[in-house]
């Protein structure tokens, strides 16, 4: 959010709200060192509760899991969305 932003009040999007806790989980996991993730199930609940806002769907059709490639950290979000 930038600060001229900040003062004239604009609402934020659920998509930038959303970009930004996942930069500051991300960043906060990097500086905690090599633990798991413990914020995973966490995510996972609110990207049901997001996501059932929208649209009816099971709690077990999204998929959240972090993967260590080399020196990148990958998370990778699966939703299987119901049919119309």
């Amino acid at each position: 959010m930038s600060f001229l932003s900040f003062l004239l009040g604009q609402k934020k999007t659920s998509a930038n709200v959303a970009k930004e806790r996942l930069q500051i989980i991300l960043a906060h996991e990097r500086v905690g060192g090599e633990s798991t993730p413990d914020y995973l199930p966490q995510l996972q609940q609110e990207l049901v509760a997001v996501i059932s806002k929208y649209v009816k769907i099971n709690p077990d059709d999204i998929k959240v899991s972090l993967e260590s490639q080399g020196s990148l950290e990958v998370l990778e979000v699966k939703i299987e969305m119901p049919q119309r």
